[in-house]
């Protein structure tokens, strides 16, 4: 009998743990269009597969009337579960708690399922929707802050992390979704900053919504903090999901292989390229061209849109793209697109994942606000994280290849193993109109005309240098192939690429251009 009462006694405690913040609490969250943080966890794991860890804990908080207040789970739920049968570790702030404000065991109980997960090398999702620090507890809420952080570097390139901003993510609490893999935003839900609009308000004098402030769209096309963005949470669960889908669970293993399926037919790969080297076209639809049935995950779609990054698979293994986009800035890489093509190739090599690399660019963007904002320091970063990585990398030269950008663009000089390139290939020091301009400046200027001239020089120079077979010469590219040809090399380069080995030099570690 008295186990039965020990047993009514726990559910009873189950069930008000629950609750969170209570009925009234839950309404405000539902109101406001968000799910509630058990709610999310359920819906973003495998059906009953969810086990929760410290249900009961509370805070120790004394001051400010502190100990009479009962926060149910301290504001954060923590438990492990399954992603399509692959074990995660995660956790949830529960904004129905004291806003979901992080005190002392708030963050014991979030470095508690950190260290589970890097223990036991499985990915980790952290789901953020807290108003912050707890001020009533002073210093223990920033030491929390920094134990989390602490655990964010250490897990770094060894368990994949995810963070989900599902509500306000301000103040120091921004600077673990930074150092996390990924992040995922929701559109009118998601806000981070570092300083409210109320403190812009009162130190600089200067109106501004959460929204414009930090708001998803803010964060997916300007800044680049965030990765994916959604216009609902189902959709961003679904998100999820399908990255998982796409990486290992830890630094020791390669992504699931799927079962290979060729590409749509309806992407042509020999009809996409224009003929006509001024004209634009969607890179894209090259990568859907040569990747299994024709499905490209792409990362950071909306930042930085000359430069395309993502996962696709081939003959079933993931595989990363890194791909200059003609539709925008005719492929120029620059400040950003350096950056985000940097952060992609570190993720590859740090998890096994071979990197494609798709060529077709001008060179760095240029122009004094480039350079004030130091595209040398950022440009450098791609010249880094291609010369670092160890996995196996191929690359292919569709079109143009000019100056610091071919060399930039996972080059044979940077440790590429495979270079190819389509006949359409243009490999330069510069461009053919501002080469010819130069080296044959005297003959123009003194022709009797001189427009007609420069077009016979620049003719001249396109025929000369302006095409893979110079650099092939040199063995700078393994060889040129047809369109048609990208994806069977591509399949072979990966297969015989399998074993790579690579030797570096003894250190602690390297000083990239941060």
């Amino acid at each position: 009998m008295a186990l039965k009462k020990q047993i009514q006694e726990l559910q009873k405690r189950r069930e008000e743990a629950k609750m969170g913040g209570g009925e009234k609490a839950i309404e405000k969250q539902e109101a406001m269009g968000k799910m509630t943080a058990r709610n999310r966890i359920l819906a973003l794991l495998d059906k009953d597969s969810f086990q929760e860890y410290d249900m009961f804990v509370q805070h120790e908080a004394r001051d400010f009337d502190m100990a009479k207040k009962i926060l149910h789970g301290d504001g954060v739920i923590i438990g492990t579960g399954t992603i399509s049968g692959q074990p995660v570790c995660i956790f949830a702030q529960d904004f129905t708690v004291a806003g979901g404000s992080l005190g002392l065991m708030h963050s014991r109980k979030i470095t508690k399922i950190m260290d589970h997960s890097l223990k036991m090398k499985v990915p980790l999702i952290g789901i953020n929707d807290s108003g912050g620090a707890r001020i009533q507890e002073g210093v223990n809420s920033l030491a929390g802050y920094g134990e989390i952080f602490f655990r964010n570097t250490l897990a770094s390139g060894v368990i994949p992390q995810i963070s989900v901003i599902l509500g306000p993510c301000a103040g120091g609490a921004v600077y673990s979704p930074a150092l996390t893999d990924f992040v995922f935003v929701v559109e009118n839900i998601s806000k981070m900053f570092i300083t409210g609009p109320e403190v812009i308000r009162t130190v600089l004098g200067e109106e501004i919504s959460m929204e414009d402030l930090g708001g998803a769209r803010v964060h997916s096309e300007i800044t680049g903090n965030a990765h994916f963005f959604a216009e609902n949470e189902p959709e961003c669960f679904e998100q999820i999901k399908k990255l998982l889908s796409y990486i290992p669970g830890n630094n020791d293993r390669k992504a699931i292989k799927c079962c290979p399926k060729p590409p749509q037919s309806k992407y042509r790969i020999g009809e996409i390229v224009p003929d006509d080297p001024a004209l634009p076209y969607d890179v894209r639809d090259v990568v859907r061209a040569v990747v299994d049935d024709s499905e490209f995950f792409e990362i950071q779609q909306l930042w930085a849109a000359n430069l395309v990054i993502g996962f696709g698979r081939m003959n079933g293994e993931t595989c990363g793209f890194v791909c200059n986009q003609p539709l925008v800035l005719a492929g120029v890489l620059d400040v950003d697109s350096s950056d985000k093509a940097a952060r992609f190739i570190r993720y590859c090599d740090a998890f096994n994942i071979p990197i494609i690399t798709l060529v077709d660019l001008p060179g760095y963007l240029p122009g004094v606000d480039q350079e004030h904002a130091g595209v040398i320091r950022h440009g450098a970063k791609i010249l880094y994280a291609y010369s670092e990585a160890s996995v196996p990398k191929l690359t292919v030269i569709l079109r143009k290849a000019y100056g610091g950008g071919y060399i930039a663009m996972g080059s044979r000089h940077l440790r590429a193993d495979f270079v190819f390139a389509w006949p359409t290939a243009e490999v330069a020091v510069m461009g053919p109109e501002g080469a010819a301009n130069i080296i044959f400046k005297k003959e123009i200027s003194e022709a009797e005309n001189p427009d007609e001239m420069r077009q016979q020089k620049v003719k001249e120079y396109k025929e000369k240098f302006a095409n893979p077979y110079v650099a092939a010469s040199k063995g700078y590219i393994d060889t040129v192939i047809a369109p048609e040809e990208t994806r069977n090399i591509l399949l072979h380069a990966i297969e015989v690429s399998v074993e790579k080995a690579v030797s570096l030099p003894r250190k602690k570690h390297g000083i990239p251009p941060f």
